[in-house]
């Protein structure tokens, strides 16, 4: 085996020649440590050699070249030259942070820690990460994410949807603030400073000529598609309570659906009583009525949870067929307080009907019994669909 000093320049790299077997190591004149090492098979590879003080000798391989120029690798020489006289050990810093988790590993950790048992929304967690995080930063290690870069992905995310970048952003934000609470992470959160959107309050709901058209669009689908959706829209209800609704939550007889736990404006599950006005609890007895029953009324045994997730694609068809725009499937339970008040309920009634709670209402919601608010249910329901039903 050769070897020796040089100063690395192109000409005196190119003209090495390569071993018979073994490996040639050169030194670099100029940067101490700085090593450039060559296979038989004429493989050129910068690396850094060093003793660091108090301790043995270390190697930290930096790359190819000449896919790493000369400049690049004596720059790296000298970062880690000073690191060490720093008395920090680069080597050892390499092996940890190859293993340091991946952001994914955190995700994955935050979700079976934290977001599932906690979160009546935890699919749409999945949902984001799946669709907007895992590609850019899963496999990164947590150290390397820096707040530029999460702001990159809340301007890329912002540009069509900028709610839902400021979700992706409160994600991001919650799972290093779980980290950092566990003990898994140190430094600081990445999402801090990284200014959100301004949110406007959504008003939008079904009109009249929209609800015809949604009414016909959904009788081309299955029985249990057009049943989610007319039951989202009849009771008001969010779509994560309406996906996880459970025959042992409903009395037909009663005509009552009892939730037990749904969250408000603040996100504290409470339980919530529904009344299913007629039309609800028929679909429901029909529902009943076709086959062996699961204990879920949208049973989905591909999902993980045994019942149904968010059926977007069903959406899109409906809406696509309606040529209803800028809709979501949030817009039903909006559609119901909205025609409730249309049609003269009034505003305590509407806040019993979609379970919301705050301090001031909460005593007026007391007072309240189911009659008058499934009175209400009822006229904005006929005035919705009875026509046409």
């Amino acid at each position: 085996m050769a070897g020796g000093k040089i100063l690395f320049t192109h000409a005196s790299v190119v003209a090495l020649v390569p071993p018979q077997q073994g490996r040639d190591t050169w030194l670099d004149e100029r940067v101490p440590g700085l090593q450039l090492r060559i296979t038989s098979n004429g493989i050129k590879t910068w690396s850094w050699y060093r003793r660091i003080p108090g301790g043995q000798p270390e190697r930290v391989t930096l790359g190819r070249w000449p896919a790493m120029s000369i400049d690049d690798a004596r720059r790296h020489a000298i970062r880690l030259n000073a690191a060490a006289t720093d008395g920090e050990n680069p080597a050892q810093m390499r092996r940890d942070a190859r293993q340091e988790i991946t952001f994914a590993d955190l995700f994955a950790t935050y979700m079976e820690r934290w977001a599932k048992p906690r979160k009546k929304t935890w699919q749409d967690d999945e949902a984001y990460f799946r669709l907007h995080l895992a590609e850019d930063m899963g496999k990164k290690k947590l150290s390397s994410i820096t707040r530029r870069e999460i702001a990159l992905i809340h301007v890329k995310i912002g540009e069509k949807h900028p709610t839902m970048a400021n979700r992706v952003i409160a994600l991001i934000s919650s799972v290093f603030g779980r980290a950092k609470e566990w003990g898994i992470w140190e430094g600081e959160n990445p999402c801090l400073g990284v200014r959100r959107y301004q949110e406007e309050s959504r008003t939008r709901f079904l009109s009249n000529e929209e609800i015809e058209r949604f009414l016909t669009s959904i009788l081309e689908e299955s029985e249990s598609t057009r049943a989610f959706f007319l039951l989202s829209l009849l009771t008001g209800a969010r779509r994560e309570n309406v996906q996880a609704m459970r025959w042992d939550q409903i009395d037909l007889e009663q005509q009552v659906w009892r939730i037990p736990a749904t969250k408000n404006t603040r996100g504290k599950p409470r339980p919530l009583t529904v009344p299913l006005v007629p039309m609800a609890a028929d679909i429901l007895t029909n529902l009943q009525g076709n086959g062996p029953l699961s204990e879920w009324v949208f049973p989905s045994p591909r999902s993980t949870t045994g019942h149904l997730v968010e059926p977007r694609k069903a959406w899109e068809r409906i809406l696509a067929r309606a040529e209803i725009e800028d809709a979501r499937i949030h817009d039903l339970r909006r559609t119901m307080g909205s025609w409730q008040a249309i049609t003269g309920a009034s505003l305590p009634v509407i806040g019993k009907s979609l379970g919301h709670y705050s301090q001031q209402s909460t005593a007026i919601y007391a007072r309240l019994n189911l009659d008058p608010v499934r009175k209400s249910m009822e006229k904005a329901a006929q005035a919705m669909i009875g026509k046409t039903s």
